[in-house]
């Protein structure tokens, strides 16, 4: 929870910097002045989409709202097996961003970690601008995108419009590995 909480102070930052209303940054990045505050607040978890949408239209780089560094490299960005930048963001998933050194991204690639649930029922819906594509590396993933439910497994791939309402579980006891682009 503490690095929502650096998040959240890096998003009310920003806006502070920017001199804008919590009404204005909203609707600029698609989301309720509400949630928004809720973001800023450090209580709920913030999702990449989201920080990838501000970052997008603030010209911010997504690394420096995630992690409070700026990416210094414009020509090529190597990482290592298992040498991404980690980030535990729920006790649902975590995130390895693999590109986190390279500026001016147009897409963001993370190694995601979707631990196994116990929790039945709908699954949080979120949605994004642009387009995104996950590539299952290990175990059995659930992805429902714009109220359809589809199951893949490993070698499985799906892109698909992040503007229609998504999201993703493990299925069975096992975690599952995917390496997700988001765009």
């Amino acid at each position: 929870m503490d690095y929502i909480k650096q998040i959240a102070e890096r998003l009310r930052g920003l806006r502070d910097a920017l001199d804008l209303s919590t009404e204005e940054m909203a609707a600029r990045c698609g989301v309720s002045p509400a949630l928004l505050a809720e973001y800023e607040s450090g209580t709920i978890d913030i999702p990449v989409s989201f920080l990838h949408s501000l970052s997008s239209a603030y010209g911010v780089e997504m690394t420096a709202l995630m992690f409070g560094s700026e990416p210094r490299m414009n020509s090529y960005y190597v990482t290592r097996s298992g040498q991404g930048i980690k980030v535990e963001r729920t006790g649902a998933y975590s995130y390895q961003d693999l590109a986190a050194g390279f500026q001016r991204r147009v897409m963001a690639p993370f190694m995601v970690t979707v631990e196994p649930s116990r929790e039945e029922g709908p699954l949080a819906l979120n949605s994004h601008e642009g387009q995104e594509f996950n590539f299952v590396v290990e175990g059995t993933l659930e992805i429902t995108v714009g109220g359809k439910v589809n199951v893949l497994n490993p070698g499985d791939t799906i892109m698909f419009d992040a503007r229609k309402p998504h999201g993703l579980r493990a299925i069975g006891d096992r975690p599952v590995k995917m390496l997700a682009i988001i765009s």
